[in-house]
């Protein structure tokens, strides 16, 4: 069985490896590098890189596949009057002894046998030779397509595998949904992977054409913002060619049900009033959309816009009350120079939000 983990998980991990790096140094040799397996698209070196962004270090991804074992090994250079051999190394590697980072060796399980070989010395022993020593600051880390996948995937040897720990990445819908909400993508791409969290994803279909993956609705998200002059039925071509038809008929459907809706701007200044709708798929549309269009507009409405988001939270149920209030939080920005943090729980109405809602929103 695969040892799976979600992406809190993941992160923890390689989080708790690269604090225990700089404050003891003599780990760097016993802490095994973290090998994350997933099948395409769930975003395994993005998760990395993000870590590496939010703390601050450094981050070196090196596609094993597409290099050759000299360019990890060095060139070899004569030197006659010697009587030896001097390795010229790639300047990618980090030499800062001070530096701290991650070294992701992504796709590993493209690579073939020759470029595995030439990479167990600097995973195994965090050195090349004599000529170079990874400093201790920097964690080494890999990522693969499990073979079911149908993916460019080599079997790796038992020596290598040996050094890992092996984590099987999960595709999470709803981790992904908070993800997405803090990022600022597209409320309706998040608010359809909610209610339909088996288009999420998914590789029963033609995997030569497009499939559901977390990557694919990303791009979906950024393309829904820049839609600009296309047609509804040309946009759905683009949506379908990277979802999958089946999932992309779907997402086509739930967007044209969301533009019936009130809007939300008019909703959140107090120009009209809300009835939720009956049916689940217009009220997780309203839901996300609200969190989203609290941040909109001038300075000068957010304090409207956000005394109208409670007291429509107030109105709502509390499992779509509660849905709406985990996506304001996660949007509030960190550090945050605006204070919205407490704009929020100093209002008069969050208390009694949270007498009303607050078994539901478990926090």
């Amino acid at each position: 069985m695969p040892n799976l983990a979600t992406i809190n998980q993941v992160s923890s991990i390689i989080e708790h490896q690269s604090d225990l790096l700089p404050a003891q140094p003599d780990l760097a040799s016993i802490l095994p590098p973290v090998m994350l397996w997933s099948p395409p698209g769930v975003g395994k070196s993005s998760l990395i890189r993000q870590i590496c962004a939010r703390r601050g270090i450094g981050f070196l991804d090196i596609r094993l596949a597409q290099r050759e074992p000299v360019d990890l090994r060095g060139l070899p250079v004569p030197e006659t009057d010697k009587n030896q051999v001097r390795w010229l190394l790639a300047s990618e590697w980090p030499r800062d002894t001070e530096s701290k980072g991650i070294i992701l060796f992504d796709e590993l399980t493209a690579a073939d046998r020759t470029l595995q070989v030439a990479a167990y010395e600097f995973i195994l022993d965090r050195r090349l030779g004599d000529s170079y020593t990874v400093p201790n600051g920097w964690l080494i880390c890999a990522a693969g397509n499990r073979a079911e996948d149908r993916a460019v995937s080599m079997t790796l040897s038992s020596a290598l595998a040996n050094r890992f720990a092996h984590l099987e990445l999960q595709p999470d819908a709803r981790q992904w949904a908070a993800w997405a909400t803090a990022k600022g993508l597209e409320p309706d791409v998040i608010a359809f992977i909610r209610f339909r969290e088996s288009c999420f994803f998914n590789m029963s279909g033609d995997l030569q054409r497009g499939w559901p993956s977390p990557r694919g609705w990303e791009r979906v998200a950024v393309l829904c913002a820049q839609q600009g002059a296309l047609d509804a039925s040309t946009f759905s071509l683009l949506v379908n060619g990277i979802v999958g038809e089946a999932a992309g008929h779907e997402f086509s459907a739930f967007r044209r049900a969301s533009k019936t809706l009130p809007d939300i701007d008019e909703l959140l200044l107090g120009e009209t009033e809300l009835a939720m709708p009956e049916s689940a798929d217009r009220c997780y549309a309203i839901t996300t959309g609200l969190s989203n269009g609290v941040f909109r507009g001038p300075e000068s409405e957010r304090s409207i816009r956000l005394t109208n988001f409670l007291k429509i939270g107030l109105a709502m149920t509390s499992d779509f009350a509660a849905m709406a209030m985990n996506d304001l939080i996660n949007r509030i920005p960190e550090p945050d120079p605006h204070g919205w943090g407490e704009r929020l729980f100093a209002h008069p109405l969050y208390s009694q939000w949270t007498k009303t809602h607050g078994a539901a929103f478990g926090r």
